[in-house]
């Protein structure tokens, strides 16, 4: 067991660790934690306490080798009621991840609109090891506590998992609620799979999440479900909430694709 997904190697420098090691190829992060750390790049950037990371919608341009990577941030659309930035992740000095995140104005007196529903409750007290057929199991779903309510990895079809990180994003941090959501609505794809990993890929091309507000705790839940088209394309689509309610929403679009 690694102690963190990433250490730190100068300022927007970073050496990822083998917990970010992805189920699909040897050498290749799992989309979740770069994700994370692209988010945790863009709450840094130039911070406003009168703001917060509403949405992140992340690109991965190519696999994110478990190795060194560079941050580079900047602010695309300024303004003290929406602001556009934009992170570019880099291996070696190509761009392997963009992340581009809209802060919103913080508004006390808005009124809350709840989805309805009960409210989730606890996860269960049974924790779950993740099963991932012809997965690369060193790595990243190792590093993730799983609890499941309906469904698991070893399911196919629809899935409804609670996961909290067992180690920090970098030693001597915690994450950020955005973070820790982009971290695990990533497998939202692998959790509501359709397909025997063994004889297909359907990896994500992109994350993006909203948060219509922090989840509160540790634990998040993910409702997940994939859905594919005839030309190989798919959609995996997963509601975050936290104990007392929806949170908001991740959306990947596949590739399908036979090994």
């Amino acid at each position: 067991m690694q102690t963190s997904f990433f250490e730190a190697g100068g300022p927007h420098r970073y050496l990822a660790t083998q917990a970010t090691q992805g189920p699909w190829v040897p050498g290749a992060q799992h989309g979740g934690p770069p994700s994370a750390l692209a988010a945790r790049e863009l709450e840094l950037h130039e911070p406003d306490a009168n703001m917060r990371l509403a949405r992140v919608a992340v690109d991965i341009l190519r696999p994110v080798p478990v190795g060194v990577l560079t941050a580079t941030t900047r602010t695309i659309r300024p303004g003290k009621r929406v602001a556009l930035l934009e992170t570019i992740l880099q291996s070696d000095g190509r761009d392997v991840l963009i992340a581009r995140g809209w802060r919103t104005a913080l508004m006390p007196d808005s009124p809350a609109v709840s989805i309805s529903g009960e409210a989730p409750g606890e996860p269960p007290e049974t924790e779950q090891p993740p099963v991932f057929p012809g997965a690369e199991m060193d790595g990243y779903l190792t590093h993730i506590e799983w609890r499941f309510s309906a469904g698991g990895f070893a399911e196919p079809g629809p899935c409804t998992a609670w996961g909290r990180p067992r180690v920090p994003l970098l030693p001597g941090e915690d994450f950020s609620p955005m973070a820790r959501s982009l971290l695990l609505a990533d497998s939202g794809n692998g959790l509501s799979m359709v397909l025997d990993p063994r004889a297909y890929l359907f990896v994500n091309v992109d994350l993006t999440v909203l948060l219509h507000r922090d989840p509160a705790g540790e634990w998040l839940r993910l409702d997940s479900v994939s859905s594919m088209g005839p030309t190989g394309t798919g959609l995996a689509e997963t509601q975050l909430a936290d104990t007392s309610g929806v949170v908001g929403t991740g959306v990947q679009t596949l590739l399908i694709s036979p090994r």
